[in-house]
């Protein structure tokens, strides 16, 4: 047993704030996230740096902007020669695993041939792919510092990865299936479809599994006394939304309460932003999609059901680990990368737009020793997540990745009513192209009262909301409150030059 403490980071894909009971959520059970919040800190205004996956995921490894490890949209490997938290904790003596998507390199075929990915979905769906590549036998290990990788790609039915080889040990008819399934369809462009994966041999089912396998054997000693991050990380909710078993039908289309703002649509049709993506829906409905009231409540019950079974496993997980007797020195963080629009103005998924339903995510947060139960309102960022955990392990400083950005968070863990930060920085970045449908930059900064979006090709325009007072953000301020805006302005300003890149670092004085 490890005197070091322990890390179990949970990580959910595409989860809103509010996809959970303990963020007021009348409809949705979950129990054991529900749990761990009384037991931990629940934070009320945690943010993603960027909504999108990779960019975030790669945040959350290095404590870097993405304009700093740039991967700075999806589609954009993770640069080698970047530092990870992992890597630091490895040189100190902790065993690193992940296990599930990890999303720090891309899925689908680059626009340069010669530029590899470790997790590609065409090489990992067959067995022996051609030419070079890093699937299968040829997994880089180390993975991003990670010394152990079970990995998770794709989402719903068709999931690729160790989970496809794992699943063709279980049952080859159903790895045969999947295969078919990926090569008629393309899964991520499904909102949702029918679940024909068994629940014993679903992805989430696998995860959860793979995680309690790793504990038992820690428990028992096989890795010496060697402390542990352990990186627990579920596909779900994505779309296509295809929970299986009990959990495709636990909750009714028709008892699903839909945004108050829904409809919303006509106004954003004459945004000066919004309305050439919404007429002309990049990444093929992909990203800012529209959707009939209909399709929104099966949605919303399909991704509450995907939530449910992860709550599942999460419990499953934690009893592990109070069982194991691991609980008294492990620390625990629940968290999304990034949220969904879940009909807020007609909308589903995720991409480019003003609106918080894609930007706040859940947190919770439990240290032992250090946190009691309460709910703080502090502002965080993911950001400031990979500081906070290295400054709880007692990590110096000269062992960890050079210049790390965010806040240490842990004096808010200590005492919930402190508050460190004043605004938070989101960034958007897409390109898909290399030049087109999609190639726009956004800058988002929340304040505890306002958010203020400003976009790049529109100079003198820009959308604010106030946080508290237009929770629908229906009511654009940028003309009514001008002062406001050039406060709002300024701090934005400030805060995007300091989170800037500083590499490289200069060879000498002149």
């Amino acid at each position: 047993m490890s005197e070091k403490m322990n890390v179990l980071f949970i990580i959910t894909d595409q989860q809103r704030a509010d996809m959970l009971h303990c963020y007021g959520n009348p409809i949705i059970s979950t129990p054991n996230i529900d749990l761990l919040a009384k037991e931990g800190v629940r934070f009320s205004n945690a943010f993603t740096v960027c909504p999108m996956c990779m960019p975030n995921r790669a945040t959350l490894l290095t404590g870097y902007y993405p304009n700093v490890h740039g991967v700075r949209s999806n589609g954009i490997n993770l640069p080698k020669q970047i530092p990870t938290i992992t890597q630091s904790l490895v040189k100190k003596g902790y065993n690193t695993i992940s296990i599930g998507k990890t999303h720090y390199n891309t899925w689908t075929p680059r626009y340069d041939p010669k530029t590899k990915s470790a997790e590609d979905f065409q090489d990992w769906k067959v067995k022996n792919p051609k030419g070079a590549y890093l699937t299968h036998k040829n997994f880089p290990i180390p993975y991003y510092g990670f010394e152990e990788v079970d990995l998770v790609v794709g989402h719903g039915n068709t999931c690729l990865g160790h989970y496809l080889e794992w699943v063709e040990e279980k049952n080859p008819k159903l790895a045969k299936k999947i295969i078919q399934e990926y090569n008629t369809k393309v899964p991520a462009l499904e909102v949702f479809y029918e679940n024909w994966v068994p629940l014993e041999l679903y992805n989430t089912t696998y995860i959860q599994n793979k995680t309690i396998a790793f504990l038992e054997k820690y428990g028992n000693g096989d890795y010496g006394k060697k402390p542990f991050f352990l990186h627990c990380s579920f596909p779900d909710p994505h779309q296509p939304v295809s929970p299986p078993g009990k959990y495709w039908d636990m909750y009714k289309p028709e008892d699903m309460i839909i945004p108050d703002n829904v409809h919303n649509i006509e106004n954003l049709y004459k945004h000066p932003y919004l309305k050439q993506y919404l007429e002309h829906p990049p990444v093929r409905g992909a990203m800012l999609r529209e959707e009939t009231e209909e399709n929104i409540k099966k949605f919303i019950a399909l991704s509450y059901g995907s939530v449910s079974l992860i709550d599942h496993a999460v419990g499953q997980i934690l009893a592990s680990l109070e069982k194991l007797g691991l609980s008294d020195n492990t620390m625990v963080v629940f968290t999304s990368d990034h949220g969904d629009y879940m009909g807020d103005h007609s909308l589903i998924l995720k991409g480019i737009s003003p609106f918080n339903g894609t930007l706040q995510v859940p947190l919770v947060w439990k240290v032992p020793g250090v946190t009691k139960p309460a709910v703080s309102d502090a502002l965080i960022s993911s950001v400031d997540l990979p500081k906070t955990i290295l400054e709880l392990l007692n990590i110096r400083e000269r062992y960890r990745p050079p210049g790390m950005q965010g806040y240490d968070m842990s004096p808010v863990l200590k005492d919930p009513k402190v508050e460190l930060r004043d605004s938070i920085l989101i960034t958007e970045d897409e390109e898909v192209g290399p030049y087109g449908p999609l190639y726009t930059r956004i800058v988002h900064l929340i304040t505890k009262d306002y958010k203020l979006t400003k976009y790049a090709e529109l100079p003198g325009y820009g959308d604010l909301f106030n946080r508290k007072n237009d929770k629908a953000e229906l009511y654009n301020l940028w003309e009514k409150e001008k002062e406001k805006r050039l406060e709002i302005l300024d701090k934005l300003f400030h805060e995007y030059s300091i989170t800037r890149s500083r590499f490289p670092k200069r060879d000498s004085g002149f």
